[in-house]
């Protein structure tokens, strides 16, 4: 029990060693998930007779996931560092009414969001780039996959209050369960049972099944600190706005994906066809797989920055942004060298079609150019999330996807030929501009308000 004490609590130990015990598990477990996504558009890339058709065809679906993820991300990360910092703060009844406030959102948005996917999803997938030859093996998917909305709001909205209490190995085999178990039955649907697109979606849909049920036997049993309760889950008003104020920073990053990923396919659809829709997909994965480094790390100190926040132990709380920053751009820098030296075999991984393969190999080393400041952004927003500081991170989140990366990707197409290569290249620009001018704001403003709340905080009577 005392060893769990401890363990659960952030302000006490060596900064470098609970920011890893948090990160690496959640690091693996989020490798596993990325991967078994991948591995569905891996299979459906070498399917025979359709492989970059039914690529292409699951690569409009991902505007979808992203604005199902920006609707999560709404009500999760806005309560998730807001519960942290009461728990670090010693208030247990208003972090378990964070916790229970932001499960019931979740809960009714899924419900919304599966019923206005299937009323409206022809009409959805022809505005987000679908062709005549593509529509079947979008809507294939689809439509399996949005009965799972509910598990996977779950699962990933309700993960990070594992997390924060201080059980990343727990957190960690929410994703591996559902991983596993879809890697094991993708082929099988797929192939076996010759099912093509629609295998995977299902197969994808009970996996989060999986995930969400590990997640609610967890957070409804008598180990976790923090509780699922009965009592506290109907929605507060003023619970809520601190919810979705803080959350708007993570809607805008997820929701922004959906707009941006919404022009580049049409604008590809436009200057470039089907394939290099499809280029895009991979490319989508790919870059899931290298920000893996990147998420695990702000998702594990995160909650560690927010109770030490909480607990008003500003040194660990620069010390946690340090550790967070260094170790982020340290693993981007590496992964930008390794795929602007090896693109092609990274492509043929995902389709066997050497028309894809031949096209994508310029159009990676365009859209990863300047990867490694992604790393940038990354600190400096998730430091805003983490001590609450909404506006400045809402600000952020706008500036590289709506002010820079989606006029871009409309713009550069038209100046000096650059066509397709213009859509590409919005990516490493708007890394460069955001998340440069994110995190120099971010040490500029979050340090000097450290120190003014250390100084309060040492000219306190001692009692």
């Amino acid at each position: 029990m005392a060893q769990t004490a401890v363990q659960n609590d952030f302000s006490k130990g060596s900064l470098w060693r609970i920011i890893l015990n948090q990160s690496v598990p959640l690091m693996v477990a989020q490798l596993v998930h990325v991967l078994y996504n991948v591995v569905d558009r891996v299979y459906l890339g070498h399917l025979p007779g359709a492989s970059s058709l039914a690529l292409t065809g699951v690569g409009l679906i991902f505007p979808i996931v992203a604005l199902v993820s920006a609707f999560c991300a709404l009500f999760s990360t806005g309560g998730a560092p807001l519960c942290a910092i009461a728990r670090g703060a010693g208030e247990k009844e208003r972090a378990e009414k964070l916790l229970n406030n932001t499960f019931s959102m979740l809960l009714i948005m899924a419900v919304l969001m599966t019923a206005a996917g299937y009323l409206f999803r022809k009409p959805i997938l022809y505005l987000f780039g679908a062709s005549n030859d593509t529509y079947a093996y979008a809507n294939d998917y689809l439509k399996i996959y949005l009965a799972g909305t509910a598990f996977s709001m779950i699962t990933t909205g309700m993960n990070g209050f594992i997390n924060l209490q201080g059980f990343p190995k727990v957190g960690m085999m929410t994703t591996l369960l559902g991983a596993v178990l879809n890697v094991i039955l993708d082929p099988i649907f797929i192939f076996a049972f010759d099912m093509g697109v629609k295998g995977a979606a299902l197969a994808t849909v009970i996996s989060q099944a999986v995930s969400a049920l590990w997640v609610l036997q967890f957070l409804l049993g008598k180990k976790a600190i923090l509780r699922i309760r009965l009592r506290y889950m109907r929605p507060e008003g003023k619970l809520l706005k601190e919810i979705t104020t803080l959350g708007i920073p993570g809607f805008i990053m997820s929701g922004t994906n959906c707009l941006v990923q919404v022009t580049c396919n049409a604008t590809l659809g436009l200057w470039g066809g089907d394939v290099y829709i499809g280029v895009m997909t991979v490319i989508n994965s790919i870059r899931e797989i290298f920000t893996i480094p990147l998420t695990g790390l702000t998702q594990g100190a995160q909650p560690v920055i927010s109770f030490n926040y909480g607990a008003k132990e500003y040194d660990r709380v620069r010390r946690g942004i340090v550790i967070l920053s260094v170790a982020s751009i340290s693993v981007t820098t590496v992964c930008w060298i390794l795929i602007l030296l090896f693109p092609r075999p990274v492509l043929s991984l995902f389709s066997n079609d050497t028309a894809l393969v031949d096209v994508g190999v310029r159009c990676v080393r365009q859209y990863f150019l300047g990867f490694f400041l992604q790393s940038l952004q990354f600190a400096g927003q998730h430091s805003f999330v983490a001590l609450g500081k909404s506006k400045q991170a809402i600000f952020f989140s706008l500036l590289r996807k709506v002010v820079i990366v989606f006029p871009l990707t409309l713009l550069l197409p038209h100046l000096g030929g650059l066509g397709v290569s213009g859509v590409f290249l919005a990516e490493p620009v708007s890394n460069l501009l955001g998340g440069t001018s994110c995190f120099v704001t971010m040490l500029l403003t979050v340090w000097p308000m450290l120190k003014r709340e250390e100084q309060k905080l040492l000219e306190q009577p001692k009692a």
